[in-house]
């Protein structure tokens, strides 16, 4: 059974800091790109972060970009998302996602059907 597992999360002042980790188990990611996205309460979900199958490519929303950083552990089957100078507005659930494409090497990462396999999201909440 394939499962991407999210930690990490919790509650955290404006301007801190947070590192997410999804871990991924039933079978390896190493040759799929991984994605972060986040959904705020009453909003749709939203890309916010991709890496390459290789790892040597990174991707991130315009909303956090220059204060998150992805990364990903082949070996440990492991991705992370490095979160710095938090807002209020990065407030959401944010999720990990396996990309349904192997060995992609474009720059397309950021719609939700690319993507096969999702965890069940971790929660963080940054306080004003």
């Amino acid at each position: 059974q394939v499962q991407l597992v999210e930690s990490g999360g919790g509650l955290v002042q404006a301007g801190g800091s947070l590192r997410l980790s999804c871990a991924a188990s039933g079978r390896s990611f190493s040759s799929n790109a991984m994605g972060w996205f986040r959904q705020a309460p009453g909003k749709e979900r939203e890309f916010v972060s991709g890496i390459s199958w290789s790892g040597g490519s990174t991707y991130y929303a315009d909303s956090v970009k220059g204060r998150f950083t992805i990364s990903r552990d082949k070996a440990k089957n492991t991705v992370f998302l490095q979160m710095n100078s938090l807002k209020p507005e990065d407030t959401a659930v944010y999720y990990c996602a396996a990309d349904r494409r192997r060995y992609y090497s474009g720059k397309d990462y950021k719609a939700d059907a690319l993507y096969e396999y999702w965890g069940q999201g971790t929660q963080v909440t940054v306080s004003s």
